[in-house]
């Protein structure tokens, strides 16, 4: 096979998109949510999303992480081509490979701690995962928490949990969507850097959507999202945050 540079910059990218389009409600009222996005990101990159609602972000990153399938365009992630699976092969493409920290936690209300960081990786079919959760918990400063329920915890605690639960399976790539969204200054400043530290521990590829200027500056790079496209990247102009 003959490669150029843009198929051996896909096939090194821990995300490619080429022409990415997102339309929702296609029977009735079409939407055009995404239009038409082109994104490497690189391994071991930490990327800032950011935009006014509306712009597209989270939608972007549900499509780049497998949570919705992109109605065009490629999509390679992690070496799989999520533009060629449907929802159950998205499914099963995702465990283990990506992990994702939300803004409201979803953590398992009737599962401890530990046996919501554990779940994940039962449900990829690791081995020693109530060894690696209480290990990854307590790597995230809650080894004295080991057996509450998310009602016992904090929000602060709660949010250390999903993302310990987001990378004790080691994956490649970890999303986080406003993961300070529901916290106080101090304790989501408390959370951003635990999660910035056990990335730089694991060299996982980190996406965050995030409204704060501040967050975004701690990233590698900064893309600002408008109406469904990519307004400025500064890859583009060679300046890092």
């Amino acid at each position: 096979m003959t490669t150029t540079p843009e198929t051996d910059a896909v096939r090194g990218a821990a995300i490619s998109a080429r022409n990415l389009t997102l339309t929702l409600g296609q029977d009735r009222q079409p939407v055009e949510i995404l239009k038409g996005v082109d994104l490497d990101v690189a391994p071991g990159e930490v990327l800032a999303l950011l935009g006014p609602s509306g712009s597209g972000k989270s939608s972007l990153m549900a499509v780049l992480s497998g949570l919705e399938r992109a109605t065009s365009g490629s999509l390679t992630v992690a070496g799989a081509d999520f533009a060629a699976m449907d929802e159950d092969g998205l499914a099963q493409a995702r465990r283990g490979r990506i992990g994702i920290v939300l803004q409201a936690f979803h953590l398992l209300p009737t599962m401890t701690a530990t046996e919501n960081v554990a779940t994940p990786m039962e449900l990829a079919s690791m081995t020693g995962v109530r060894d690696r959760a209480r290990d990854e918990l307590t790597a995230v400063g809650l080894g004295h928490r080991l057996d509450h329920y998310p009602t016992q915890l904090s929000g602060g605690e709660q949010q250390r949990v999903a993302i310990a639960r987001a990378i004790a399976p080691r994956p490649e790539l970890i999303f986080a969507d406003e993961p300070t969204g529901n916290l106080d200054a101090a304790t989501g400043a408390e959370i951003v850097d635990v999660l910035f530290d056990r990335r730089a521990q694991t060299g996982a590829t980190l996406v965050i959507i995030t409204h704060d200027p501040a967050l975004a500056e701690r990233c590698d790079r900064i893309i600002t999202l408008a109406d469904g496209r990519i307004a400025t990247d500064t890859a583009d102009n060679g300046t890092a945050a």
